[in-house]
């Protein structure tokens, strides 16, 4: 039987959840874009519940609760995110992301329909670490001051500024974005 959610209920209406990891994340992409609070959160709820959500403002804050809860796999957000460095980013590594997919599960991203989101999280959770995306995740999360030998402290410098993630809006992991977002909505800044 399927345990991934399909619905999601607000008072007596029921939502169908665009479950599709390519929904989930082009909601992550919302979520760290530049747009107003209000319009993330309105993009997110369309995203995910159509128009039947979009339509009933009166459910909007109840789905949004359910929208981050969805796209953080029901999982408990950490309290420490800022102190948290950030070693992978959907966009900046999706080729990575695709061919770690094929090396470890023989499934190609590109030609996959539909997989469930939390199919797709489970799966990208459980890579191998003999997969491109963990051994660069490696890298980015390597403390080189452990490295007493200068040259090869260098060579470790080096290649992890080669594999750097770009942060160019500042914004570290998902769940700070997501979290922000809820606590905008919460306060009524949108």
């Amino acid at each position: 039987m399927n345990k991934y959610p399909k619905f999601a209920q607000v008072e007596d209406r029921k939502y169908k959840i665009n479950t599709n990891y390519k929904v989930a994340l082009s909601c992550n992409k919302i979520a760290k874009s530049n747009v107003s609070g209000e319009e993330r959160t309105l993009a997110i709820i369309y995203l995910l519940f159509g128009d039947k959500g979009l339509n009933n403002s009166q459910d909007w804050n109840e789905l949004l609760q359910i929208a981050l809860k969805y796209l953080n796999c029901n999982k408990k957000m950490e309290n420490n995110i800022e102190n948290k460095e950030v070693d992978m980013d959907y966009e900046q590594d999706w080729e990575y992301i695709k061919t770690s997919f094929f090396y470890d599960y023989k499934i190609r991203l590109n030609e996959k329909r539909y997989m469930h989101w939390w199919e797709f999280y489970n799966l990208l959770c459980g890579l191998s670490d003999k997969c491109i995306l963990n051994r660069i995740r490696f890298v980015r999360n390597f403390d080189v001051s452990e490295i007493k030998d200068s040259k090869e402290r260098e060579k470790w410098i080096r290649q992890k500024e080669e594999v750097a993630l770009k942060h160019e809006n500042n914004k570290s992991l998902e769940e700070e974005r997501l979290d922000k977002l809820f606590e905008e909505q919460m306060k009524g800044e949108w």
